[in-house]
């Protein structure tokens, strides 16, 4: 395995930038996971790393290589697609072992290795069907056998999972990242789904436009995000926003109107404020409930400001029917602060 640099890497067509200045380091063995909306650019950045297209700018390392004009098949390089891409006159023994035969390998090899590749992955008995005989999960596992058995530097993935339904999206996620730790394989994989990225990679990467906005850990960027796009973008239900006009709880903690506050739903708690914490009345608008927890989108009771939704897992707060009166609160050291013109995160007012 190997590691991935990317350097000022820059993809252009004719006037339109669609990336510029990335850079970005992925150490030997570790999971990258890149995330983003729709056009940010995400998989346009995989595939300029495969090299089925080339920068306009900058430079790709893969190890001590520097890989750019190499055409995909000399990169050493294993890609998974959303669309899996196997072959549909080949059974799944054939699919595996098409490298090896592209290859020359002796016929003992490649039976030796399809039958280790296939026993890792649970298709031992699927060896003789065709793709089209076999279910989406099972033909990503064919996919991630395939990357598997070329024993590349590093592997790919691009949105491997959409295609699949939501039971066996969070399967397959718990067996790719348990896949990945056996082989300590490096690995970039492209995804629109913040849920994938929180609980799937060991650094996240959040990108906007062409642009990498944060790079760190689940967690790091999480409860520290750099500014209010990746603060907005990770975590469901999205953190509260709001300036200290827009809602008086919040401007308690100063800012005004050139800040714009920001409260993760767990943080806002349904009981009276206590030892310094902001307080403020409301009432239930609207729940949802989800078993082991319930959300509620609060109302100032005064009807001053906005809403705000609240993460409870008290059973309790399961019966708040809509238009149930409550006392919240939230604590000082939880608000987050970002400036308004430029949504950067700022240093929280002094008091």
């Amino acid at each position: 395995m190997a590691g991935i640099r990317l350097v000022d890497l820059a993809m252009r067509f004719g006037t339109t930038t669609v990336l510029e200045g990335i850079n970005l380091e992925i150490k030997d063995g570790e999971f990258m996971v890149l995330v983003g909306p729709s056009g940010c650019a995400k998989s346009t950045t995989l595939r300029l790393i495969s090299g089925l297209e080339q920068p306009s700018a900058g430079e790709i390392w893969v190890g001590d290589e520097m890989v750019n004009g190499k055409e995909a098949k000399d990169r050493n390089l294993a890609m998974v697609f959303q669309s899996y891409a196997l072959f549909p006159n080949m059974t799944v023994r054939g699919n595996l072992s098409f490298g090896m035969q592209v290859r020359q390998e002796s016929a003992a090899t490649i039976a030796a290795e399809v039958e280790r590749i296939a026993a890792m992955l649970g298709l031992e008995q699927l060896l003789d069907r065709k793709p089209h005989a076999l279910s989406g999960g099972q033909a990503q596992r064919v996919a991630l056998g395939r990357a598997i058995i070329r024993q590349p530097a590093a592997f790919l993935f691009d949105e491997p999972l959409s295609n699949l339904d939501a039971e066996l999206r969070t399967q397959m996620r718990g067996e790719i990242v348990a896949l990945q730790r056996e082989l300590k394989a490096t690995t970039i994989y492209v995804t629109h789904d913040q849920t994938e990225a929180m609980t799937m990679g060991d650094r996240i990467a959040v990108m906007r436009a062409g642009d990498i906005m944060q790079v760190g850990t689940p967690m790091h960027l999480y409860a520290d995000p750099a500014n209010l796009f990746v603060a907005n973008f990770l975590g469901s239900p999205k953190m509260n926003m709001f300036s200290g006009e827009q809602w008086p709880a919040a401007g308690r903690l100063g800012g005004g109107s050139k800040t714009t506050i920001g409260i993760r739903a767990e943080h806002i708690r349904l009981e009276p404020a206590a030892n310094g914490a902001v307080g403020f009345e409301a009432v239930v608008r609207s729940q949802e409930k989800l078993g082991h927890e319930v959300l509620l989108w609060l109302e100032p009771q005064d009807g001053k400001g906005a809403a705000v939704v609240a993460r409870s897992q008290d059973r309790a707060h399961q019966d708040l029917a809509p238009g149930a009166a409550v006392q919240a609160c939230f604590e000082p050291r939880d608000a987050l602060f970002f400036d308004t013109a430029t949504d950067e995160r700022v240093a929280p007012p002094a008091h």
